[in-house]
């Protein structure tokens, strides 16, 4: 890979880690602002409340889907990508101000609404025109080795707010950041994101798009989609078990060592934040060993160990008791994760044509995580509320396991040229030989 790949890759990245350390900022600390925005009461129903908002934002990604999708289809990859860090980075400044509900009673939690709204919608086209640039801009030989950065900086987004509450945590007494102190992430959110947009502003659009010349005005249009619908209704599927997983083992991580297993909230940050950093650095291998055997023998391997882990996995977790059991388990989750996060960005970005590729990621995709990742968190906590955390174990595997029939079944994307123009070319896609 030339320098300008590695260029392409680095700012595309770059724009990816601000978003989602923006996004994973607001789970990761949400144990210390829950009580300033609700109520006196039950920690568990404070933290369900906060864990609702944050699943309200995932219902906004389908539009952030519909909308950035069709900009990046009609205006170029390069058009979303500014766009969507601008919103995320508003959304950090209202979250950041935001007043607590001693200060405006539930005024304070529709100002947070309305941020997490607007994260939503961002994040909603961010995933697919990464995906969509990162895919697009590098060699065909390296299409899983380059969108396996998409992940790496998403879970370095989630490093950085893990390692700034680390510092926090050993700098603050634990009254300033249930006061203040939660805020200050949100603001290094705001300020990453001046400087990425103006990184974006410079960057360069992919050859790929700049050579497409068919769709005319129905490129990004969801007529043109719905020629695409098998693909489109794939990228649900094959999205299902893969996003339970990874906000299982990443975003819902930290509460429930601190939760259930009884780790404070230190060591659990600890924990998490060790794991990310190892998975952080498998992305890229296990997306070079794609480019080499294909995709879905990662995908079949992840669903096949999410499937038959998952319940043993989190059982001994609950049961882990100190930081090295709990980091042992952590990592061998993130392990089996492994096999869908490196390459699902490539592998989607991979079943549309130029026109219609970032809608097509994006608007299928939002709609699986709005349905399956972003509850995943509330689902967890529903299930302990009612006295019956276990039923969440056997939550993730049944999703693991759906998604597992759809690897078996569809066939692989690893040499599918990226210029085809026609449905008749990807509808076979859907189908094993």
């Amino acid at each position: 890979m030339g320098r300008e790949h590695w260029k392409r890759i680095w700012i595309g990245s770059a724009g990816n880690m601000v978003e989602w350390y923006d996004w994973f900022v607001y789970a990761s600390f949400a144990t210390y602002f829950a009580g300033a925005f609700f109520p006196d009461g039950n920690p568990t129903a404070q933290l369900m409340n906060t864990a609702g908002i944050f699943a309200v934002g995932f219902f906004m990604r389908p539009v952030g889907g519909w909308l950035l999708g069709r900009v990046g289809d009609r205006r170029g990859r390069k058009a979303a990508l500014t766009l969507t860090v601008t919103l995320m980075s508003a959304s950090a400044v209202l979250i950041a101000i935001a007043p607590t509900y001693g200060v405006a009673g539930y005024g304070g939690v529709l100002v947070l609404l309305v941020a997490r709204l607007l994260q939503g919608l961002s994040v909603g086209g961010e995933y697919a025109a990464s995906a969509t640039y990162l895919t697009e801009a590098t060699d065909p030989k390296r299409r899983g080795f380059a969108s396996s950065f998409q992940y790496v900086s998403m879970t370095a987004g989630q490093i950085v707010g893990l390692g700034l509450q680390i510092v926090l945590q050993r700098t603050l007494s634990d009254d300033a950041l249930h006061s203040y102190g939660w805020r200050i992430p949100f603001v290094v959110g705001a300020l990453g994101a001046a400087v990425v947009f103006y990184l974006r502003r410079n960057m360069l659009e992919t050859e790929v798009y700049e050579a497409d010349e068919t769709g005319g005005e129905e490129r990004g249009t969801l007529r043109a989609l719905w020629r695409h619908k098998r693909e489109a209704f794939l990228v649900i599927a094959l999205t299902m078990g893969g996003t339970v997983a990874y906000y299982t083992y990443t975003t819902y991580l930290t509460k429930y060592l601190s939760n259930s297993a009884g780790l404070s909230k230190e060591t659990a940050t600890l924990v998490s934040f060790t794991a990310l950093i190892v998975f952080a650095c498998l992305q890229p291998l296990a997306g070079r060993l794609s480019d080499r055997i294909g995709r879905r023998p990662l995908l079949i391997t992840f669903a096949v160990g999410s499937t038959f882990l998952t319940v043993p996995i989190m059982t001994m977790l609950k049961n882990a008791g100190s930081f090295w059991p709990a980091l042992g388990l952590s990592l061998l989750a993130l392990v089996v994760v492994t096999g869908y996060t490196s390459i699902n960005a490539c592998v989607k970005a991979e079943l549309f044509p130029t026109g219609v590729r970032a809608l097509g990621v994006a608007l299928p995709y939002a709609i699986a995580n709005a349905l399956f990742g972003g509850t995943a968190e509330y689902v967890a906590l529903w299930f302990k509320d009612a006295g019956a955390e276990s039923g969440f174990y056997w939550y993730v595997a049944g999703c693991a396991a759906v998604s597992l029939v759809v690897y078996l079944t569809m066939r692989e994307t690893r040499d599918l040229d990226l210029t085809r123009t026609t449905a008749s070319e990807t509808s076979t896609l859907t189908t094993a030989s």
